[in-house]
């Protein structure tokens, strides 16, 4: 007996073309993944937009190919997000073109595989550092502009932290902080008219975590409720969403998009064997521990 698959919906089949028109998107992790899906539809829905990311030839091309899919503005600039004078500097240049910002997506992240045994303290902290002190930092640099458009922001979380997922201590620690961090973003800057929530993602299919953190032959399909794979469409259109009018008195949320996901959640790892004895699963995992 099949389970019910549930069907990807089109963002343009919900949405006004024009409803981010006039408006400025600042997004870090831009470049690729979710977060250039998120800009993308935004733009098609008629924000200008900057992204934001270490890359500057990647930057370059993903801006190249935002502007020509979409028809709207795309400023390519480079900071790392752990650095507030080049964030400061990214924020200006977007001022600069732009006039203001009106929102701003906290999505630059790393992550890999390694459990705590293994997991060094300057790869732990690396983690924290662009996860939630990129976050911190993003927010610092662009909270006056967003107090000027009366904005919001959007940061991109996790679900891992919700229960104890072995082998993700470093981003478990950053992604609950980021979520704290959000919260009391929205009690102490709504009296100003800002916004700010989260999204947390599930397994979200051709992103490049999904392709280096889920182990050989695991089916994501069989621990779902809603029977599919996430599609970075699925946060798009959340994104869309929390951005909108429609969600004008949301903040202080954070939305898992997941399809159940969380709920059910099975361990992708033998356990407790990948915990006694890593050398066993090193062949069940892409990339390195």
């Amino acid at each position: 007996m099949s389970s019910y698959k549930s069907a990807v919906p089109n963002s343009k089949d919900t949405f006004r073309h024009d409803l981010f028109k006039g408006k400025v998107l600042f997004c870090t992790g831009g470049r690729s993944g979710i977060c250039y899906k998120i800009v993308e539809t935004m733009m098609s829905h008629g924000v200008d937009a900057a992204i934001v990311g270490r890359d500057g030839k990647g930057l370059a091309e993903s801006a190249q190919a935002l502007v020509k899919t979409t028809g709207q503005k795309c400023l390519p600039t480079s900071a790392d997000v752990r650095d507030p004078g080049q964030l400061e500097k990214a924020v200006k240049e977007t001022v600069d073109k732009f006039g203001k910002i009106d929102f701003v997506i906290c999505g630059a992240a790393g992550n890999f595989l390694a459990p705590i045994s293994s997991l060094s303290s300057n790869a732990f902290k690396a983690v924290i550092d662009i996860d939630l002190l990129g976050t911190y930092n993003t927010i610092k640099a662009t909270l006056p502009y967003i107090r000027q458009s009366h904005g919001s922001y959007l940061h991109i979380s996790a679900t891992l932290h919700y229960r104890g997922v072995p082998y993700q201590a470093h981003v478990s620690a950053a992604k609950s902080g980021v979520d704290a961090l959000s919260n009391v973003l929205a009690v102490e800057e709504g009296p100003r008219g800002v916004r700010s929530n989260v999204i947390a993602p599930g397994p979200i299919g051709n992103t490049e975590g999904m392709s280096r953190l889920s182990p050989m032959g695991w089916d994501a399909t069989n621990d779902i409720p809603l029977g599919r794979m996430g599609d970075t469409s699925d946060i798009a259109n959340a994104a869309v969403f929390l951005f909108s009018p429609a969600a004008s008195w949301i903040t202080g949320t954070v939305l898992p998009v997941d399809g159940g996901e969380n709920h059910i959640r099975q361990l992708s790892l033998p356990y407790p064997q990948s915990m006694l004895d890593p050398e066993s699963v090193k062949g069940l995992i892409k990339g390195k521990l």
